[in-house]
């Protein structure tokens, strides 16, 4: 390995978490290459990965911060992409195929629940008549698009309201997402929890803690960053959730309810504003240290 290895930052150009992995791989290394996957090109018969003037399967490393604005399939072939260079020597952080299989929801969630990881109770199907009869058991139902972040487009099917208002929601919903993932809307004492690894290693955990009537805790519907210190079952349960993904860096979103803490999902690409605020942690220096001592 060279002595300041090249090591590019897959993110979103101007986006504070993205720029500041930079920051930190920059201050390691001396060099600042932050990629924007829209305007990456692959040349299979050449077998590189173009961007820009740069071939990105001679950089040392890849460390992916944020793989796209806002998740889809499109994301998954963003990642598709990265293999290729990973099969030319580069190391990626986190591997492309661990990104791959928690990026969409239904793989993470049916990887989890193979393993035992308790979860809320969840439904899966295109089925509308099986979709309506889920929100009946539940009561109240969250429907959540396969590939989304920070609840985006996510709704609430409440079993009270009438047979019509929950028909033409359900419709609604499944004209945009055909494989409808449904789970039992749960009573959080209005916080969750993000539990941050890297390199298997529990850093700590930070909470999201709702500052007004929205059902969910994160910042993008007003939620805040708060210190939280789980107790050693959950962090166990969190690292056995962790553990079945090979992430280089992630976090668990974790929280309490009336059946005893649950995982909602195990992140493919790990926040940093939240340790950050909640534990005073600079990830993204620690995570570019990681990488180094993982390259040499």
């Amino acid at each position: 390995m060279r002595a300041n290895p090249r090591i590019g930052v897959v993110g979103l150009p101007g986006k504070w978490s993205t720029e500041t992995l930079a920051d930190a791989v920059e201050a390691g290394t001396g060099m600042r290459l932050v990629i924007d996957m829209s305007d990456v090109a692959l040349d299979l018969d050449g077998r590189k990965l173009l961007y820009g003037g740069d071939d990105l399967c001679e950089l040392d490393a890849i460390i992916v911060k944020k793989i796209s604005r806002e998740y889809s399939p499109n994301s998954i072939d963003r990642l598709e992409l990265l293999r290729v260079a990973e099969a030319r020597g580069v190391r990626v952080f986190s591997p492309a195929l661990s990104m791959l299989r928690l990026i969409d929801r239904l793989s993470c969630t049916t990887t989890m629940a193979n393993a035992g990881i308790p979860m809320p109770p969840t439904s899966i199907t295109e089925d509308i008549g099986q979709a309506e009869a889920a929100v009946q058991q539940y009561g109240s139902a969250v429907f959540k698009p396969l590939f989304s972040t920070k609840a985006r487009g996510m709704i609430v099917v409440d079993a009270a309201d009438s047979e019509i208002e929950r028909i033409e929601q359900i419709k609604a919903f499944h004209q945009h997402n055909p494989m409808m993932y449904i789970q039992r809307k749960m009573e959080l004492p209005g916080q969750d929890l993000g539990l941050v690894f890297l390199g298997g290693e529990y850093l700590g955990a930070y909470a999201r803690v709702s500052e007004g009537s929205s059902w969910n805790t994160t910042i993008l519907h007003g939620g805040r960053y708060a210190a939280a210190e789980p107790d050693a079952g959950w962090i166990e349960i969190a690292r056995r959730a962790q553990g079945l993904f090979n992430m280089d860096y992630t976090t668990v979103d974790m929280a309490e309810t009336e059946d005893g803490p649950v995982v909602f999902e195990v992140s493919a690409f790990g926040g940093f504003r939240g340790a950050k605020e909640g534990l005073g942690i600079n990830v993204a220096e620690r995570y570019v240290d990681y990488v180094l001592s993982k390259l040499d």
